[in-house]
């Protein structure tokens, strides 16, 4: 079939097949799109439809298949959607978590990132060095600091956690507070 040929059977065959796939899907927007979708695909094909072949059959299986496609994609999407209903309550984080992050809170700021760039992060000491642009025995202190306060704090009361939520001094000691262990 020629591109002159083509034309003039998809301007005899459009308003036919329209009709037919409105038939089909109850939604003439739906039946336009499919049985132009269908003459596209039919436009690469064009040299081998016959004229006494069945040019128009071959279109109407293709648009009817592609509005069942479309109907049942639909359908899947409303199955999934009214399957599903929204959840009533999100639960919250679980006890040890919320008492891990307290207990971080209580850390130093250089202390916390080391922390949790290391264990929470899986990063090894180099690369929580090259994060934080801290030599490498800085950072290791920070973390032999950091889980020494950790498990102090972790070992005291769940009660207690709650009034003790800002930084600390160094290793526990009153008043003392090295550079690297101050919030920044």
């Amino acid at each position: 079939m020629t591109e002159e040929e083509f034309d003039a059977f998809y301007a005899t065959a459009f308003p036919r097949l329209t009709g037919q796939l409105y038939a089909f899907t109850g939604d003439h927007g739906e039946a336009q799109d499919v049985v132009q979708e269908a003459f596209v695909r039919a436009w690469d094909r064009r040299r081998e439809f016959l004229a006494d072949g069945a040019p128009e059959a071959w279109i109407r299986t293709v648009a009817t298949r592609l509005a069942v496609s479309r109907w049942r994609r639909a359908r899947r999407w409303l199955e999934l959607v009214r399957g599903t209903p929204p959840a009533d309550h999100t639960p919250g984080p679980g006890p040890e978590r919320t008492a891990l992050v307290t207990a971080l809170r209580t850390l130093p700021e250089a202390q916390r990132m080391a922390i949790v760039l290391h264990h929470l992060c899986d990063l090894s000491v180099e690369q929580v060095a090259s994060e934080t642009g801290a030599p490498v025995g800085t950072v290791k202190a920070r973390l032999s600091r950091g889980r020494a306060a950790l498990a102090r704090v972790l070992s005291e009361d769940p009660a207690d956690l709650a009034g003790s939520a800002r930084p600390s001094g160094s290793a526990g000691v009153p008043g003392k507070e090295r550079e690297d262990d101050r919030v920044r």
